[in-house]
């Protein structure tokens, strides 16, 4: 079972200048190939809180895909790179593609009047050192690519892991994840779960003795519970199990509800609910 990992790399995200916009949606992505995200650190711009959290998700289970993102433009504070390659013990190389793709911006700077210097070129073109023995993910428009390392044979092999760094512009982060993660790392190495949903009108306290049994008679059945606009149960796993346990969970539910108590307690908290949205909407 291929696991997944992230790490959001930014001193904006810390600072609250910026909100992550990745993390939820990578996991939304990950849930539909069957990968579960076990672990989500944000870090800052500094190469050893950078390799504190790279060297934590690689020891975790294997084989693993650790997903970074942020921290590859050509700005000072952009060390990305330069951090995955020294936990790593790897040097860096230039990319001869994402090297051609600068220089076509930098011809363009030059169409426009502004001196290239050598130093602007230099630092320009830190984007295109890229940790040695990298590979780029590809995507058909746009040109800032994704760069993935191999572990130990790369997620592909049992012991392995793979480090795919991605910019942390959430359209360019989308677009290398829907176009090169998913169909290369992802598509078809885990069964997909079973996942059914379950709408009840109680609060969500007062069903913790039917979680728990739950719990305690299908351990393998993932339960969670959502409180909102809908009142949801959320169970996840083999479909026997979860079938199984959300029979369980819906006779619990329908036996709360055919008691005097229950039904009372499921109108009130209806009408509560209903005066908390109108106050909302005021």
């Amino acid at each position: 079972m291929l696991e997944a990992s992230m790490v959001v790399i930014g001193d904006e995200i810390l600072g609250g200048h910026v909100v992550d916009a990745n993390s939820g949606w990578l996991a939304g992505r990950l849930t539909a190939h069957g990968v579960p995200l076990t672990r989500v650190q944000v870090v800052p711009d500094e190469p050893d809180a950078i390799d504190e959290a790279l060297q934590l998700e690689l020891a975790r289970t294997r084989p693993r895909l650790v997903v970074t993102s942020g921290g590859i433009g050509s700005t000072p504070d952009d060390i990305t790179y330069e951090a995955v390659a020294a936990s790593l013990g790897r040097g860096l190389v230039e990319d001869p593609v994402i090297a051609g793709r600068l220089d076509g911006a930098l011809d363009w700077t030059r169409e426009q009047g502004v001196e290239v210097t050598d130093a602007f070129a230099h630092h320009f073109h830190r984007m295109a050192r890229i940790p040695a023995g990298s590979r780029l993910l590809r995507r058909r428009s746009g040109w800032v690519p994704g760069v993935a390392v191999d572990v130990d044979g790369g997620c592909d092999a049992e012991g392995g892991a793979t480090i795919a760094i991605l910019p942390g512009v959430p359209g360019e982060f989308r677009a290398i994840v829907d176009e090169a993660i998913e169909p290369q790392l992802l598509a078809g190495r885990n069964p997909l779960p079973t996942i059914v949903e379950i709408e009840h009108p109680f609060p969500e306290s007062t069903l913790n003795v039917l979680f728990a049994e739950v719990l305690a008679r299908f351990p393998r059945v993932r339960l969670g519970s959502y409180p909102g606009a809908r009142m949801l149960i959320r169970l996840q796993g083999d479909q026997t199990e979860v079938d199984a346990a959300a029979a369980f969970v819906q006779a619990g539910i329908d036996e709360l509800h055919r008691t005097p108590g229950g039904a009372r307690l499921a109108a009130s908290w209806a009408a509560r609910r209903g005066v908390a949205r109108e106050k909302e909407s005021e």
